[in-house]
């Protein structure tokens, strides 16, 4: 009778332990992203969730929260560093203040291109801001495509320096952003994403700047109409996961949450592409003047102090940014 308790209770433990092993196994994780529904991110990161469940047989698993649902980016960005969210979509904007690493790729005319953003991020230097992420919680699995940022206004074309300055121009709150502005003359005025289109319908600030669908999905071509291609900005976002949660990982998982990741870059990427087009048509039908800027040296000579204070504040990031200039 005894023999046949205690094997009894070696099967309860067992299916306790089994139970157990299970429920760890298929806890959910939860994704934050800021984008509404059908914006590239948007899709990507459903993309994202799909493929993880379908190449870890299940094993690994994500509910997304789109809209910014569980809080605002620089919240989102916290949580994830300590753990009360497991994977995010974020900007390098907002991170760089808590990464200096990241914070260089938001210094104005860093990147020729967004091709040459990509050979960046995908060698010597994107490892280093990698590292720079790691540190502070946070593991870069893909890089998705945040767009270039052009400055837009209600006032006159930019074709120069000199056209920006004694503009009011609204800026995200970081001060590289600030200090682009205030060096070309302007002045700078840091508020949040939400207030622009009426600052700018009131006048309160002259002009901003921002990417194709950004400009045109909130309607501020409507109220600003000069559109002037300096694609001073190229910043990209990073698809991260918190950096526990990622150490804990076996070496196969790390490697199927990687796949899945860049899998879905590759699909934001393309979704991207495509509106920004699809944006740049329809601001043009809408009458938007539009004005390139063939010659940006100007504008790239005016930003030496805006680096040289960087600099002088970061010396160890001296290497990272020549590099990065470097890249062919």
């Amino acid at each position: 009778m005894n023999s046949l308790k205690k094997v009894a209770c070696v099967v309860v433990a067992i299916a306790m332990i089994a139970g157990f092993a299970v429920s760890v196994q298929a806890k959910e994780w939860k994704g934050w992203n800021i984008h509404v529904a059908g914006y590239p991110n948007t899709i990507a990161m459903d993309k994202f969730a799909e493929l993880l469940s379908q190449k870890s047989g299940g094993k690994m698993t994500l509910k997304m929260y789109h809209a910014g649902t569980l809080g605002s980016q620089p919240d989102a960005i916290e949580q994830v560093r300590l753990g009360g969210l497991e994977i995010a979509n974020f900007s390098l904007g907002p991170i760089g203040p808590i990464v200096p690493e990241a914070n260089v790729v938001s210094l104005p005319f860093i990147f020729k291109n967004t091709d040459h953003v990509w050979r960046v991020l995908e060698g010597k230097a994107g490892d280093m801001i990698n590292a720079g992420l790691a540190k502070k919680g946070l593991i870069s699995l893909a890089w998705y495509d945040g767009g270039s940022r052009s400055f837009y206004n209600s006032k006159k074309p930019i074709k120069t320096p000199a056209d920006v300055v004694g503009l009011k121009v609204r800026v995200m709150n970081n001060d590289l952003y600030s200090g682009m502005i205030s060096a070309l003359g302007g002045n700078p005025s840091p508020m949040a994403f939400s207030e622009v289109y009426q600052s700018l319908k009131t006048g309160v600030v002259d002009g901003a700047e921002n990417n194709w669908p950004s400009y045109e999905s909130t309607g501020h071509y409507e109220v600003a109409p000069f559109y002037s291609l300096s694609q001073h900005l190229i910043i990209p976002e990073t698809l991260c996961i918190n950096a526990d949660v990622y150490n804990k990982l076996s070496a196969n998982d790390q490697k199927i949450l990687k796949e899945a990741a860049q899998e879905s870059a590759l699909l934001q990427r393309k979704l991207w592409k495509e509106r920004a087009k699809a944006s740049e048509t329809k601001v043009m039908a809408g009458g938007v003047k539009f004005n390139t800027i063939p010659d940006k040296s100007a504008f790239q000579a005016a930003m030496k102090p805006v680096y040289d204070k960087f600099l002088a504040q970061n010396p160890s990031l001296k290497p990272l940014v020549k590099l990065i200039q470097n890249t062919p």
